[in-house]
């Protein structure tokens, strides 16, 4: 028996590939199949089924095209309706893969047709549960994520209690719990960077799983502090309900190489969002006008989710030479398959053309803190979340949350010199990008964020916030 987790730090997902005797099962495998397809041929197994705990709504899953390619049987759980053909298991069923067996164990409660599998080795001991979103390490999926749900979160918590109480921790306290998700995914609030644990320390560690935890006190914790979802969550659920288009289009459309007049012509001819994702200071440098930029090498999905309300928006890229590829299928990963061509050659290539460029001022945060010290009315906006600046800010700064930044457009003035900083420096960047191209032309980023300039001498001020059950989740 081979058990192996596929983690994609980005999306903070974990999809898992499970082997017996010549017969394998991939768990919420990612939008780009190769991989799987790959892994299977050179161990010489087949593919016999493609399990979904739930319908995804932070990713597009690659359960479609996995089972075209392999042969493979799509599985969900009970509740589970798709318009593709697809296996609907019943609660306590048993699959057989080789020489071992997976049950099926419905655990509604984060989606009513969220399920879980328990894997039992040959020997027919229980050895691992793949918990989806119903369990994570340190916390539970939050309950207000089912799309079109006629439940409320409270009734769906209530639900999610049940299933942890009947269905999981009944289970041995050796069992391995893997999850779909890690920090940093907006499934949870509170989960740990450990992608694998064992059940018993679960049971010790997880609030959830508190012995003497009743119904009430459950639903209290789970819905507390839950933050709007990104706006992309529903869209992504229906494109794994109703099916999607091959990677394999959306790749050819995306990866076509455009000169710059070519470029330009489409971006002046369509409704195309010119989506820049090279690093955040290499974009202040010099960039496309207009243009947005999101690094590919920060939370690049889930902030091109929450950005980009619409996605079946066209999208025209410039990136880093070599990583056009690489943007368009992360891109596809969270539903946006409409990328229409990248700028061949890069911005390099833009330049040398002579075409019009523009630029955002950044600097150090030494000479933010010079620059504070001689005018201690600076406007100062931090577009960090507000969890963070209640922490600690600076004294006189305003919170503008780059998820809800255009709700604080009219706060944010176009005749004063705006400094924007996040915690590092990416959001920041974001926000620039997107406060430039309506027009705000007085800008300056702050270099390094908070982390920079908590180094300084310039005044904070700390907020003690009500205290609560929860940790401070990593972002």
């Amino acid at each position: 028996m081979l058990v192996e987790q596929i983690y994609t730090g980005c999306l903070a997902q974990g999809a898992y590939y499970v082997e017996s005797k010549g017969e394998a099962v991939i768990i919420d495998p990612l939008r780009e199949i190769q991989p799987y397809l790959a892994k299977a041929e050179s161990r010489g197994t087949k593919i016999k089924y493609v399990l979904e705990t739930h319908f995804h709504a932070d990713f597009v899953s690659g359960h479609v095209d996995l089972a075209k390619a392999s042969g493979a049987r799509i599985v969900f759980g009970p509740n589970a309706e798709t318009t593709y053909d697809a296996y609907i298991a019943q609660d306590g069923e048993e699959l057989r893969v080789g020489g071992v067996t997976i049950k099926v164990l419905h655990t509604p409660g984060h989606t009513m047709e969220s399920t879980t599998y328990l894997l039992q080795d040959e020997n027919g001991k229980d050895y691992a549960l793949f918990s989806g979103d119903t369990l994570f390490i340190g916390d539970v999926g939050r309950p207000d994520l089912a799309a079109k749900s006629e439940l409320t979160q409270e009734q769906l918590a209530s639900h999610l209690y049940e299933s942890l109480r009947d269905k999981i921790m009944p289970l041995g306290d050796d069992v391995l719990v893997y999850p779909a998700h890690g920090a940093g995914s907006a499934c949870g609030k509170n989960m740990s960077k450990e992608t694998v644990d064992t059940l018993g320390h679960q049971k010790e560690t997880n609030y959830v799983l508190r012995a003497d935890m009743t119904k009430d006190e459950f639903v209290k914790e789970v819905t507390h502090g839950l933050t709007p979802p990104p706006s992309y969550f529903p869209l992504n659920v229906l494109m794994n309900k109703q099916g999607y288009g091959n990677i394999a289009d959306v790749l050819e459309k995306g990866l076509q190489a455009l000169d710059s007049e070519a470029f330009e012509a489409a971006a002046n001819k369509t409704s195309a969002l010119v989506l820049d994702t090279r690093k955040p200071e290499d974009f202040a440098q010099g960039f496309i006008p207009n243009a947005i930029n999101i690094g590919i090498d920060g939370g690049f999905a889930p902030w091109v989710g929450t950005l980009i309300p619409d996605i079946k928006q066209q999208i025209l890229l410039v990136t880093e030479e070599g990583r056009e590829e690489e943007v368009v299928t992360r891109l596809a990963r969270v539903g946006y398959d409409y990328s229409i061509g990248y700028l061949k050659g890069g911005f390099a290539a833009w330049q040398n053309a002579g075409k019009e460029t523009d630029s955002i001022t950044s600097i150090s945060p030494t000479e933010f803190e010079q620059r504070y010290r001689q005018d201690s009315t600076l406007k100062v906006v931090d577009v960090r979340k507000p969890s963070e600046y209640l922490s600690e800010h600076v004294e006189t700064a305003s919170n503008a949350p780059l998820d809800n930044l255009n709700d604080y457009l009219a706060e944010i003035p176009k005749d004063q010199e705006v400094f924007l900083h996040c915690a590092g420096g990416y959001r920041s960047m974001i926000a620039a990008s997107i406060l430039k191209a309506r027009g705000y032309d007085n800008l300056v980023n702050v270099l390094e964020g908070f982390r920079g300039i908590s180094g300084t001498d310039v005044p904070r001020t700390a907020f003690v916030c009500p205290s609560t059950f929860f940790r401070q989740g990593a972002n």
